[in-house]
């Protein structure tokens, strides 16, 4: 791709977050590769003022690319959508396309309740998700290693392999207690876990990388260091691998995966599946 390639708006428009819009439309718009997008995200158009406003652009935009942008929208007020539907924009109703078939079968009226999805601000839900934040970034890199019976998992695998970003998305997404613990030269060199984590065997579970992807990665934290080098990541990534097979803790490759590949692949393997 490059900068030949065409460019085409994209509107997210929501009377909330616009999270869940703005999460389909990456999905479907990943299915074409062979047009760029330009994402902007519209949240919390709960006003037909605000409708209108967003209108005004959408057309604007059509107006001046000699297209029309695609609109993905989870408005659920009618008069509200009506307004931004009649805009020049290809106009794409998540909510609707699903909710009156869900009416249909149910024999039910849906509640058309804005923000409905996020109405959890008070809720156990929200509090468990708040507490498992705060549980993983005070577990982060092995910094605090008391409470770890308290951990729904935890991750261990050589520094700069994606353990801290995992285990915050687990945290925010899915409330989930994730600590994580780093393999390092010294745990290699005396041939067992570090005597911290080893009796949470059972809670553990593996991330690894490409060597050569490890030490592209360190170099941008610590340019030229013994750290990054390729032969110095190879050697720990074998010795981590040898480890955890060793110990029967599971593990995955981070090099080519997603955050969100790598916390379905956890939630799956420890069984935390929610």
């Amino acid at each position: 791709m490059n900068d030949t390639t065409p460019l085409r708006t994209v509107y997210i428009v929501s009377d909330s977050t616009g999270i869940t819009a703005e999460t389909f439309s990456n999905s479907v718009l990943a299915q074409f590769d062979q047009v760029r997008f330009r994402p902007v995200r519209v949240p919390f158009i709960d006003t037909l003022d605000k409708a209108e406003d967003v209108a005004v652009r959408i057309n604007k935009n059509a107006q001046e690319n000699g297209v029309p942008p695609i609109v993905f929208s989870t408005l659920v007020n009618p008069d509200i959508q009506a307004r931004v539907r009649q805009a020049n924009g290809i106009f794409l109703d998540l909510f609707g396309t699903f909710v009156s078939h869900i009416e249909q079968a149910l024999n039910l009226k849906s509640s058309h309740s804005i923000g409905r999805s996020h109405m959890a601000a008070d809720s156990e839900r929200y509090t468990q998700r708040i507490d498992a934040i705060n549980f993983s970034l005070a577990h982060d890199d092995g910094q605090f290693i008391r409470q770890l019976d308290e951990a729904d998992v935890i991750l261990v695998g050589v520094s700069r392999c994606g353990k801290t970003p995992t285990s915050l998305y687990l945290a925010m997404q899915y409330a989930v207690k994730a600590a994580n613990f780093p393999l390092t030269p010294d745990d290699f060199e005396r041939g067992q876990l570090p005597k911290t984590i080893a009796p949470y065997r059972k809670k553990m579970f593996g991330l690894t990388i490409q060597p050569e992807r490890l030490s592209k990665v360190r170099n941008e934290r610590r340019p030229n260091s013994k750290y990054a080098e390729l032969e110095q990541c190879r050697y720990e990534v074998a010795e981590a691998e040898r480890m955890m097979r060793r110990e029967g803790i599971s593990w995955l490759s981070t090099t080519t995966k997603s955050i969100e590949e790598i916390a379905t692949t956890v939630l799956q393997e420890v069984g935390l599946d929610r």
